[in-house]
Protein backbone atom coordinates (compact mmCIF):
# COMPACT_ATOMS: atom_id res chain seq x y z
CA UNK A 1 0.00 0.00 0.00
CA UNK A 2 1.55 3.18 -1.37
CA UNK A 3 1.53 6.54 0.18
CA UNK A 4 -0.83 9.67 -1.63
CA UNK A 5 0.11 13.07 -1.89
CA UNK A 6 -1.97 13.97 0.91
CA UNK A 7 -0.14 11.64 3.16
CA UNK A 8 3.24 10.28 3.91
CA UNK A 9 5.03 7.80 6.51
CA UNK A 10 7.59 8.63 8.67
CA UNK A 11 9.41 7.11 11.67
CA UNK A 12 10.07 8.43 14.88
CA UNK A 13 12.11 7.59 17.60
CA UNK A 14 12.74 8.90 21.67
CA UNK A 15 16.17 10.97 22.18
CA UNK A 16 17.47 7.28 22.89
CA UNK A 17 16.79 5.46 19.77
CA UNK A 18 15.53 3.13 21.60
CA UNK A 19 11.70 3.17 20.96
CA UNK A 20 11.75 3.83 16.76
CA UNK A 21 7.78 4.28 15.79
CA UNK A 22 6.70 3.92 12.34
CA UNK A 23 3.98 6.48 11.46
CA UNK A 24 1.55 5.79 8.61
CA UNK A 25 -0.84 8.22 6.40
CA UNK A 26 0.46 11.92 8.50
CA UNK A 27 -1.93 13.95 6.20
CA UNK A 28 1.56 16.41 5.06
CA UNK A 29 -1.79 19.48 6.55
CA UNK A 30 -0.82 18.75 9.81
CA UNK A 31 1.62 20.78 11.97
CA UNK A 32 4.89 19.26 13.12
CA UNK A 33 3.20 19.93 16.77
CA UNK A 34 0.17 18.33 16.51
CA UNK A 35 2.11 15.48 14.95
CA UNK A 36 4.07 15.40 18.40
CA UNK A 37 1.04 14.95 20.30
CA UNK A 38 -0.22 12.19 18.44
CA UNK A 39 2.81 10.13 18.69
CA UNK A 40 3.60 11.07 22.84
CA UNK A 41 1.06 8.66 23.62
CA UNK A 42 1.78 5.74 21.12
CA UNK A 43 5.36 5.69 22.63
CA UNK A 44 4.55 5.75 25.83
CA UNK A 45 6.85 9.17 26.49
CA UNK A 46 6.90 11.08 29.58
CA UNK A 47 4.49 14.53 29.50
CA UNK A 48 5.75 15.33 33.02
CA UNK A 49 9.79 16.12 34.45
CA UNK A 50 10.87 14.07 37.15
CA UNK A 51 9.09 17.28 39.36
CA UNK A 52 6.10 16.99 37.58
CA UNK A 53 6.71 20.08 35.41
CA UNK A 54 4.49 19.36 31.84
CA UNK A 55 7.86 18.74 29.05
CA UNK A 56 7.36 19.75 25.55
CA UNK A 57 8.94 18.13 23.19
CA UNK A 58 10.60 19.49 19.76
CA UNK A 59 11.30 16.90 17.00
CA UNK A 60 15.05 17.02 14.95
CA UNK A 61 14.68 15.42 11.63
CA UNK A 62 17.70 13.65 10.67
CA UNK A 63 18.15 14.22 7.15
CA UNK A 64 17.63 17.80 7.29
CA UNK A 65 19.79 17.90 10.55
CA UNK A 66 17.62 20.55 12.36
CA UNK A 67 14.99 21.10 14.28
CA UNK A 68 11.63 21.62 13.42
CA UNK A 69 8.92 24.13 14.52
CA UNK A 70 5.79 23.28 15.92
CA UNK A 71 3.80 25.28 13.61
CA UNK A 72 5.45 23.62 10.18
CA UNK A 73 3.45 21.95 7.76
CA UNK A 74 4.50 18.37 7.71
CA UNK A 75 4.17 18.83 4.20
CA UNK A 76 6.94 21.49 3.64
CA UNK A 77 9.02 20.07 6.41
CA UNK A 78 9.52 16.13 5.84
CA UNK A 79 9.66 13.90 3.25
CA UNK A 80 7.95 10.72 3.28
CA UNK A 81 10.24 7.84 5.09
CA UNK A 82 12.37 10.78 6.75
CA UNK A 83 13.15 9.70 10.42
CA UNK A 84 12.33 12.15 13.53
CA UNK A 85 13.87 12.42 16.49
CA UNK A 86 11.52 13.73 19.84
CA UNK A 87 13.58 15.67 21.89
CA UNK A 88 12.18 17.41 25.28
CA UNK A 89 12.47 20.92 26.40
CA UNK A 90 14.81 21.24 28.86
CA UNK A 91 15.05 24.65 31.04
CA UNK A 92 18.48 24.47 32.28
CA UNK A 93 18.69 25.97 36.07
CA UNK A 94 15.34 26.95 36.29
CA UNK A 95 13.43 26.15 39.62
Amino acid sequence: MGTTMSQIELEVSDVSGQKVFKVANVPVANTVGELIQEVLGKMNLPRNDTSGAPLSYQARSERAGRTLGASEQIGSAVETKDRLTLLPNIDAGLQ
